[in-house]
């Protein structure tokens, strides 16, 4: 068989679309244009150009032919397309809309920043200091200057208007600084990524608060530490309340003869030893003065605070909370991770319903007496109806059964918030059966964060801070074993480009 001119030009011409298809697919996948994709690219542009050269008599014809005019229609048809799809870009670039499909939300700002920005009383400005601005964080921005007339934000470059840099106190390109009034906070220096919302929120916040406020952490008894960086540790916790303008220190009860008086609140966080009988009465004498308290407590230890408790009317369990429902295993553990769906009616948990919290082993902690209706209780976390409590649980103890003679059935309360009036003072509580949930490796999942630094918040009254904040993106990273990688290999490199040469084969062959 004898191929003519036209026919060595159709082929190559098909060949040459193939290697440009496939080119296209492995930078689609790849995200980057590497060696084998140049080399596609490069042969396709080569194949394609001589097939116009050996075809340039047949392509001629073809347009000089009546089947030219229905290609005229096809070009006017083409055209319009594409002014219609210039129209609807133009209107959309005019009337910006974006929405936000992720699963965190992670592109809406948060119930936080609303609440913060939207109590604005006077100007707050952001400026930017760089030579070219940076459409992602002008677009935050935008979103920040939607909550409040008093939000204002500017791009300066320096070199233009460095008496504007000296008066914010800029030094660097990249300088993100926000300001408000004569305080000023620097979010940013040199070439690092640029600040997202958590960074901006938290800068707001110190600037507009009129003084630091002490959390205190009770020592001495294996509570958790603020430097411990272990999966056991509070350093995440520390990191987190400095973040919302909250001083950090730790205290000893009996070195410190009680709570110092710089303390806005006390937290007691998983203590393993007894506390001694003027401790606790120091804490009494504390709160007695309308001072503050967050207490959480762990299953299997005995801290002796129940007469603070009873006074109270909040009553910690000697139990072990189990799960049935299964929930636990979407956290890596069992039925002793009892889950919470069910929230009480606080600014604390405002806004959790739909949400979830966890608490990796868990003890009862509910109201003392209902009928009582002082202090003000509530409690904050109930678990399900496939719930139930056990005495203890045994070393290496596999089987777990509902007892009806000694356990309770579910719903059970995990935690109680506690409040009574104090001269002109507002005495608040809060205690919560387990400290782990705010542990390092757990304090940044689900709510479990945002319940404690609201417990803090609502403590210290700062009611504006209470709120659901900034969302981190799931780590949805899939990772192949070193077969699956490369069998993928061979698939991105050898598959896929031979499937779309062989199909443009194929249709030119059954086409000539």
């Amino acid at each position: 068989m004898k191929w003519d001119r036209e026919e060595i030009a159709s082929f190559i011409g098909t060949i040459g679309v193939a290697m440009l298809i496939a080119s296209g697919v492995r930078y689609s996948i790849q995200g980057e244009l590497l060696t084998t994709s140049k080399v596609l690219l490069i042969a396709g542009g080569v194949f394609v150009l001589a097939a116009v050269i050996l075809g340039f008599r047949a392509i001629i014809r073809a347009f000089s032919g009546r089947s030219a005019q229905q290609g005229t229609n096809t070009t006017i048809l083409t055209i319009a397309v594409i002014a219609i799809l210039g129209v609807l870009n133009f209107v959309g670039f005019r009337h910006h809309k974006t929405f936000d499909l992720t699963t965190e939300k992670l592109y809406t700002l948060s119930d936080q920043t609303r609440n913060i920005v939207g109590s604005l009383k006077q100007d707050l400005t952001v400026a930017r200091f760089d030579k070219t601005p940076n459409a992602t964080f002008d677009d935050l921005m935008a979103e920040y200057k939607a909550l409040s007339p008093h939000f204002k934000y500017q791009f300066v470059d320096p070199n233009q208007k460095p008496e504007v840099a000296q008066d914010f106190g800029a030094t660097h390109l990249g300088d993100v600084i926000v300001a408000y009034g004569e305080r000023k906070e620097h979010l940013q220096s040199g070439q690092r990524s640029e600040p997202g919302e958590e960074d901006v929120t938290g800068a707001i916040v110190k600037v507009t608060s009129d003084k630091v406020k002490e959390v205190c952490f009770v020592t001495g008894h294996g509570e958790k530490s603020l430097t411990d960086s272990s999966q056991d540790g509070y350093t995440q916790v520390d990191a987190g309340l400095k973040k919302e303008n909250y001083a950090t220190k730790t205290i000893n009860l009996i070195a410190d003869n009680g709570v110092p008086a710089d303390c806005s609140a006390v937290v007691i966080a998983g203590p393993k030893q007894t506390y001694y009988p003027q401790e606790t009465e120091m804490l009494g004498k504390f709160l007695d003065a309308g001072g503050d308290a967050l207490i959480l407590i762990d299953p299997a230890t005995d801290p002796k605070l129940d007469d603070l408790f009873q006074s109270w009317n909040v009553l910690a369990g000697s139990d072990i909370v189990v799960d049935a429902s299964g929930m636990g295993q979407l956290f890596g553990g069992g039925p002793i991770i009892p889950v919470v769906q069910d929230f009480g009616s606080s600014p604390i948990t405002k806004g959790f319903q739909g949400s979830v919290a966890f608490f990796p082993l868990a003890r009862t902690v509910s109201i003392a007496d209902k009928n009582k209706t002082i202090p003000q209780t509530v409690e904050l976390l109930k678990t399900s109806e496939r719930s139930f409590t056990i005495p203890k649980l045994e070393p290496g103890q596999k089987k777990i059964s509902f007892d009806p003679k000694t356990d309770k059935i579910g719903p059970l309360s995990l935690g109680v918030a506690a409040s009574r009036k104090v001269g002109d003072k507002d005495a608040r509580l809060v205690v919560i059966g387990n400290s782990q949930f705010a542990a390092n490796p757990f304090v940044t999942q689900q709510r479990n964060g945002d319940l404690f630094y609201n417990a803090v918040d609502w403590l210290m009254q700062d009611e504006n801070l209470i709120s659901i904040r900034p969302k981190s993106a799931t780590n949805r990273r899939v990772n192949l074993s070193e077969a699956q990688s490369a069998a993928l290999h061979w698939v991105d490199l050898v598959f896929l480009p031979g499937l779309v040469i062989f199909s443009g084969v194929y249709i030119w062959w059954k086409r000539r």
